[in-house]
């Protein structure tokens, strides 16, 4: 029963990460922190997967290694963005 009202709850997570993700597309770092979020509700419902059906935790090694890297990209752009454009906003660049 326990294990239940957690895969609800991170379910929960998931769906109100999205919902960021979709709704707020004015400043990147919003949108990266909306994304971390995601990958933090699939980092507990492996987890609890993993250890329900008692597997090696491996895998989460190499899943953190990869949200890892993908979060350092994030910050890279994000660093790179606001050098040149001096914001987060959208609207202030073109990819033209």
């Amino acid at each position: 029963m326990m294990i239940m009202n957690m895969l609800i709850l991170i379910i929960y997570m998931y769906l109100l990460g999205n919902m960021i993700f979709v709704s707020k597309h004015k400043h990147l770092l919003i949108i990266l922190l909306s994304l971390e979020f995601i990958v933090l509700s699939i980092f507990f419902f492996f987890l609890i997967l993993l250890s329900y059906i008692e597997y090696d935790m491996y895998m989460l090694m190499v899943f953190l290694v990869f949200t890892v890297c993908e979060g350092a990209l994030g910050l890279s752009i994000l660093v790179s963005m606001i050098r040149t454009h001096g914001n987060d906003y959208y609207q202030s660049f073109n990819l033209l």
